[in-house]
């Protein structure tokens, strides 16, 4: 283990939530002071779940190997199909209302950080690696994700159906990491 390893690994974990955070960027299409608790939360979230897969060790990786995919696919799918649905039945010219409720914040961390829990096995054999290593991939998410989030605000002024488009990607990033889950 390297601190190149590390980072490598911790942008490749960020790019879920950078992705999420750009579709609210999306939708609200100017800066909300919010963000900075979105991109707090995701990396909170990129940090804790690899300490709880260190320790939770051979015992959960059974679980999560077979049940995590679905349940990312399953919390991002609703998601991306409420906003789609929403997309047809809403007033396109009026400014969009984003939802920065913490709960709805969380259910996005949650859905993006399941399957950070396996690289936590990954530090099992470096275990003097594991906590410099999730403050690095956290704060690399919390970057990501403020930074996703701002591109989308670009992007969305652009006038375009962006919620439809927005549910889209989140089904397809739902149905990535269920696909990447079951080694497709």
């Amino acid at each position: 283990m390297d601190w190149l390893n590390v980072i490598i690994m911790g942008i490749g974990l960020a790019m879920d939530c950078c992705a999420v955070s750009a579709v609210q960027g999306l939708n609200q299409r100017k800066w909300h002071p919010r963000a900075l608790l979105m991109a707090a939360i995701f990396g909170a979230f990129h940090m804790g779940m690899p300490i709880v897969g260190y320790y939770a060790g051979s015992l959960f990786v059974s679980f999560m190997k077979t049940y995590a995919p679905w349940i990312a696919l399953g919390l991002l799918g609703f998601l991306g199909i409420k906003m789609i649905w929403e997309s047809y039945h809403e007033d396109h010219d009026k400014e969009k209302t984003v939802n920065w409720e913490v709960s709805h914040l969380l259910l996005l961390a949650i859905a993006t950080s399941i399957d950070v829990l396996a690289t936590g096995l990954l530090f099992v054999p470096y275990p003097d690696w594991l906590y410099p290593s999730v403050v690095t991939i956290g704060g690399i998410t919390a970057l990501f994700s403020l930074g996703g989030y701002l591109l989308g605000v670009f992007v969305g002024k652009l006038k375009l159906n962006m919620e439809l488009i927005g549910g889209l990607v989140l089904i397809g990033l739902g149905i990535k990491i269920c696909l990447e889950g079951l080694c497709l």
